[in-house]
């Protein structure tokens, strides 16, 4: 048996033995183990999700009209004319001070294109101001005069009865009364007569403004500052006849030369499909104003006249242009319902209707509520609303899909 001693040795702490081991860094690398299992877990979680649903898809492609294509009947080639077009001028003959328009500027009816030096047309609007004052005062002398002569004849009728003066003073007196009464009225139509001179002389001196007469497109400018313009040709080659020309863009229209053999293929208001050559890839729709009455012997050609029915600004005048004469689409075609193809695998039923899921940005889904005919055109479905051409459909939509879902495109 231990003794007391014994005992108590065995409780004595031996400070010279090596320390015991410790577990706080296990516990710290499991920790640790731990945290990356879960971070681990987490992100394959996240990537697995963010992948979206794999998916295959195909184009929405627009359904052709069911033979409502009006086919060409006949080809011709003409050029695009500017039914409003004018070289504006002056009313009269005068020197240039100032022009206003450059090529290719837009401006508007009555807006002022360019100035003539008005000094003659000045002086002469002052000289007739002047003639007007002086008929007036004129008028005024004999009005005064006038008013004299009716008081001396007054007077001398009363004296002429009164037998205190000769009845040939009285009668003196009153022809000189009359003979002012008709002077002051010739004076107010000489003061009228002036007043119109002066009016016409404002006109003339309005005339040496010039200002558009509708609006449209400077095309040409004609004349320049110091030169002389006049309304008609004055030979030498040294006097303008105009200031610029102006096209109304609106009036734009197409004339082509028909041969007479092919006449009888047009009609009034035919349709009509339009390319510019500097445009060849842009079809524009028109139609025929009119065809002209006669024709050219030279050319043995009826000249037609066709309406654009788009205005843009790319259409100048001198263009030349190819169109095609189209027979008239019948209208039955227009009633068969048009809308766009998919295949029948894109359309899927849910609650009760047809639906089909749009790939939309960021390759997220998109449910969209559909209206289907009800027969295939082989593989196809034709669907009337709820598709535009051009976007692309999910192909055998799974169950599980919904709106909004990211979806992961199959390559194959």
């Amino acid at each position: 048996m231990n003794t007391n001693a014994d005992l108590l040795r065995e409780l004595r702490i031996d400070r010279n033995a090596p320390p015991p081991p410790s577990r706080r860094g296990l516990w710290i690398a499991l920790a640790v183990a731990a945290a990356v299992l879960l971070v681990a877990g987490a992100a394959w979680a996240f990537l697995a999700r963010d992948r979206g649903i794999e998916v295959q898809t195909a184009p929405v492609v627009a359904a052709a009209g069911g033979g409502s294509t009006a086919a060409s009947v006949l080809d011709a080639s003409g050029y695009v004319v500017a039914r409003r077009m004018a070289t504006v001028s002056s009313k009269i003959t005068g020197r240039v001070r100032e022009v206003l328009i450059e090529e290719g500027q837009h401006v508007a009816e009555g807006e002022v294109m360019a100035t003539l030096d008005p000094i003659d047309a000045d002086a002469q609007r002052d000289l007739s101001r002047a003639q007007l004052g002086a008929a007036r005062s004129q008028a005024d002398g004999i009005r005064a005069q006038l008013v004299e002569a009716e008081a001396n004849a007054r007077r001398l009728s009363s004296l002429v009865q009164q037998q205190l003066v000769s009845r040939a003073q009285h009668e003196q007196a009153i022809a000189q009364r009359d003979s002012l009464r008709a002077q002051l009225a010739t004076a107010q139509r000489n003061a009228q007569v002036a007043g119109e001179q002066l009016r016409i002389s404002g006109i003339g001196v309005d005339n040496t403004i010039v200002r558009a007469p509708f609006a449209g497109v400077v095309i040409a400018k004609a004349a320049q500052p110091g030169e002389i313009v006049s309304p008609l040709s004055a030979g030498g080659g040294f006097t303008r006849t105009g200031i610029g020309t102006i096209v109304d863009m609106d009036s734009l229209e197409v004339e082509v030369d028909v041969g007479e053999a092919y006449i009888g293929r047009v009609q009034p208001a035919m349709p009509v499909e339009a390319t510019l050559n500097a445009y060849p890839d842009w079809k524009i729709p028109a139609e025929v104003i009119a065809i002209i009455p006669t024709a050219d012997r030279g050319k043995a050609t009826v000249k037609v006249r066709v309406a654009l029915k788009e205005k843009d600004p790319r259409i100048v005048p001198d263009m030349g242009v190819t169109v095609s004469f189209l027979e008239r689409a019948p209208e039955a075609a227009a009633d068969q319902p048009r809308g766009v193809r998919v295949p029948a695998a894109a359309v899927a039923a849910r609650d009760g209707g047809d639906v089909a899921f749009v790939v939309a940005a960021e390759d997220r889904a998109e449910l969209r509520t559909i209206r289907t005919t009800a027969g295939r055109s082989g593989g196809d479905r034709q669907v009337l609303s709820g598709l535009a051409p051009g976007e692309t459909v999910v192909l055998d939509p799974p169950a599980d899909l919904r709106d909004g879902d990211r979806l992961r495109i199959a390559t194959d």
